[in-house]
């Protein structure tokens, strides 16, 4: 077996289509077919069931996809220990970050690294608050941008924003005049809301659930543009954090201090007892 074969069995079962994992293993469709059959016949089992436009994974392919994927990361480990070797002459480093605050704090310090160490690829990818914690833990990524609090006891955590939340209201809001606002009077608002999947989804609905209410939530998202935007239009209202509120332009939103005090505070986050490469331990210092 070899780990080519893995890889090609992966990138078809990911697209369940033959032609889509060829384009973009960059091979032509015949010799990834040969692959995964020759893969099948030295596992004496149908991985794939065929068919004209899709690809069903077998019992036996599921099994098969969750060793290669445990394989090709211990490679992947194993590469970016001996990449340490070169003093960062090359690597990867894989990050997950919320989109919620991607674009608040990160691309200048992503740009500096980067000047440094141009060798070093960052691939970043956009995951919720929740998402980026458990691809850490399962080890999907190096390192990840959470909101806290998380598992001391499994995360080494590096502080980097401390903030609070901030109501979003229409101008013309009858509340919109006011300097602070309790949480228990947003009872009968409308919400523009975040997905389950943001940590900034549990935080504060577990907050309206101890004042005594769920919140009406008329939609929701992860783009905090969109949401303000929404707020702007008056179709319902929004809580957002402070620094974020900062970037809030729109003549039509009043942002106003909410009881009781919420905070929203940021770290990086690695898994503790996993090997962390030299790069990610670099990046970890420019975010500090």
């Amino acid at each position: 077996m070899e780990l080519k074969q893995l890889l090609y069995f992966l990138e078809a079962a990911k697209h369940k289509n033959f032609t889509k994992a060829s384009e973009v293993l960059h091979i032509s469709q015949p010799a990834l077919s040969k692959m995964i059959k020759s893969l099948e016949d030295e596992l004496d089992m149908t991985l794939m069931v065929r068919s004209n436009k899709t690809s069903e994974i077998t019992d036996a392919g599921f099994i098969v996809m969750q060793y290669a994927q445990k394989i090709l990361l211990q490679i992947d480990e194993m590469t970016t220990i001996l990449n340490d070797l070169t003093e960062l002459q090359r690597g990867t480093i894989r990050v997950g970050i919320p989109p919620i605050i991607g674009s608040l704090y990160f691309p200048s310090v992503m740009a500096e690294f980067h000047k440094q160490y141009p060798n070093i690829t960052i691939n970043i990818t956009e995951y919720g608050g929740a998402k980026v914690v458990k691809s850490v833990e399962e080890g999907e990524i190096e390192l990840g941008v959470a909101v806290l609090p998380v598992d001391e006891e499994m995360f080494n955590i590096y502080p980097i924003v401390e903030d609070g939340m901030k109501l979003l209201l229409h101008h013309q809001h009858p509340l919109a005049d006011r300097d602070l606002i309790h949480l228990k009077e947003l009872k009968d608002e409308e919400f523009i809301f975040y997905h389950e999947d943001f940590a900034l989804h549990d935080i504060m609905w577990n907050n309206f659930i101890r004042e005594g209410f769920q919140p009406k939530i008329l939609f929701k998202t992860s783009q905090w543009d969109l949401m303000s935007e929404m707020v702007g239009a008056d179709l319902g209202v929004t809580i957002l954090p402070e620094s974020i509120c900062n970037r809030v332009e729109n003549k039509h939103v009043n942002i106003i201090d909410i009881e009781p005090f919420t905070p929203w505070n940021l770290a990086v986050i690695t898994k503790k007892d996993k090997y962390l490469s030299f790069a990610a331990k670099r990046l970890i210092e420019f975010f500090l």
